[in-house]
């Protein structure tokens, strides 16, 4: 028997006559219309605790307040699709990962995942439908169509504070992005010349505690290496990678990506980019089994640098296994992304050549090629309709952190429900997210901090 827990926050399942208008972050797939309200003023009771995502669940008795021994009150059921408590639900629940149901209505208040990430999702929705102590009656279906999105801190310039880190980790969570890809270019212990060494002792106990960080918000910590410009195409690097790969393991990472972007010399060669990848692939990511798939950054990480006569991208394309996610910037470094054809350029066009969805690196809102400019302006210009052409879409931020979080809220709306997206209202709704206090006032701000300016990549 699963144990049933019970909150002090008294709920009297009482209708209200004008309802909640139901506004949710990123918009969900489907969202039944509220016709009534429960006021959250009565006793409450957990089931299904026990079994479902102990994040969820802290998150969920956060929300709603301290438990209690008592055996009354409105049940609010909660875990995944296997979950004993939740198996009767399981029909509404959407098969899609990550994917979750919510059902509020006066005898109970379902908030079931198909995985545990999706359970946690349901939570921040909830979070976000509470408004005055009041629930709208409704049902939810919802799902996110790219499958990772996030941020890659991977800017030129200051690497954010440990304490922004944090901040961002619990924002990306809060808006149901799941990855963060650590890779900024001036860590030494990234990137050359350290990047073979292991970091010292305070660094390394400040990833760590962004890892589980990380954890607790439903992020993929992916840890970034950067060893093109000076490796070595030998047994003894592959052995400095793997233990580097190893150290990072024992900090608690499980998701990890190797950067070749932005190199010269003999680090650019393809076959043995995809030689050292597969070996990383098959002796640490399939021998570890709780290792997310590898993500890579190629030397021609955008069209208009590709020399597609030079086979580097059409090497990968055959030599690379099959599960590893290869990045890409669009047909220029500083790119919006469109669906386009195998022959003229877009997402076709690099798909057909390295024969898997590309992984989306999109450099907005990063700004140190304009670094005299904040870039606070909407998130618009990509296609609306790609979803299915691309394995991921993170989003690259300026040094920055807190004036890229508008950029951020908007690419976490676009690449949950592109079809739906509208950059206008994501703009405005951010600002009230991350200021509401000032809301207005920011928006005159951000009004004026959002043109690029004259710069050399065009954009």
């Amino acid at each position: 028997m699963k144990k049933t827990f019970l909150a002090t926050i008294c709920l009297l399942a009482g209708m209200n006559i004008h309802a909640q208008q139901i506004d949710i972050q990123p918009t969900p797939q489907q969202v039944k219309a509220p016709t009534q309200s429960l006021d959250m003023n009565g006793n409450y009771q957990f089931i299904g605790t026990q079994e479902a995502n102990p994040y969820a669940v802290k998150s969920l008795t956060t929300l709603l307040g301290t438990e209690t021994s008592e055996k009354k009150g409105l049940k609010i059921i909660i875990g995944e699709r296997s979950d004993k408590a939740i198996k009767k639900y399981g029909k509404f629940i959407p098969k899609q990962e990550e994917g979750y149901f919510i059902r509020i209505s006066p005898k109970e208040i379902v908030l079931a995942g198909n995985d545990e990430r999706g359970t946690f999702y349901a939570v921040q929705t909830l979070a976000q439908l509470l408004e005055e102590g009041k629930l709208p009656v409704t049902e939810i279906t919802d799902y996110p169509e790219i499958r990772f999105r996030g941020v890659v801190e991977g800017f030129y310039g200051t690497p954010w504070s440990h304490q922004a880190r944090l901040r961002h980790l619990k924002f990306y969570g809060e808006n149901k992005m799941n990855t963060y890809i650590y890779g900024p270019k001036d860590d030494p212990y990234h990137s050359s010349p350290n990047w073979r060494l292991p970091y010292p002792e305070q660094e390394a106990k400040q990833l760590k505690e962004l890892v589980n960080v990380a954890k607790e918000n439903a992020v993929d910590f992916v840890w970034a290496i950067h060893p093109g410009k000076d490796i070595k195409w030998n047994q003894e690097d592959r052995d400095n990678l793997l233990n580097k790969f190893e150290k990072m393991y024992e900090l608690g990472v499980r998701s990890f990506a190797v950067f070749f972007d932005d190199i010269s010399g003999e680090g650019t060669k393809a076959d043995k980019q995809a030689e050292l990848l597969n070996y990383i692939d098959e002796q640490f990511v399939k021998v570890k089994k709780d290792v997310t798939p590898l993500i890579m950054c190629p030397t021609e990480y955008n069209k208009s640098w590709s020399n597609v006569k030079g086979g580097y991208l059409t090497t990968l394309g055959t030599k690379l296994n099959p599960s590893i996610h290869i990045m890409w910037t669009g047909d220029r470094v500083i790119a919006d992304m469109y669906e386009g054809d195998v022959e003229k350029g877009g997402m076709k066009w690099i798909n057909n050549l390295i024969q898997r969805p590309a992984y989306i690196w999109w450099n907005f809102p990063v700004s140190d090629y304009v670094r005299d400019h904040l870039l606070m302006g909407p998130v618009y210009g990509n296609d609306l309709h790609i979803a299915n052409l691309m394995s991921g879409f993170v989003t690259n931020p300026m040094e920055h952190a807190e004036s890229s979080l508008l950029a951020i809220y908007g690419v976490a709306s676009y690449a949950w429900n592109p079809d739906v997206y509208d950059s206008e209202k994501a703009w405005r709704d951010a600002m009230k997210a991350i200021l509401p206090g000032a809301a207005k006032e920011l928006e005159i701000f951000a009004t004026h901090n959002s043109d690029l300016g004259a710069n050399g990549h065009g954009y």
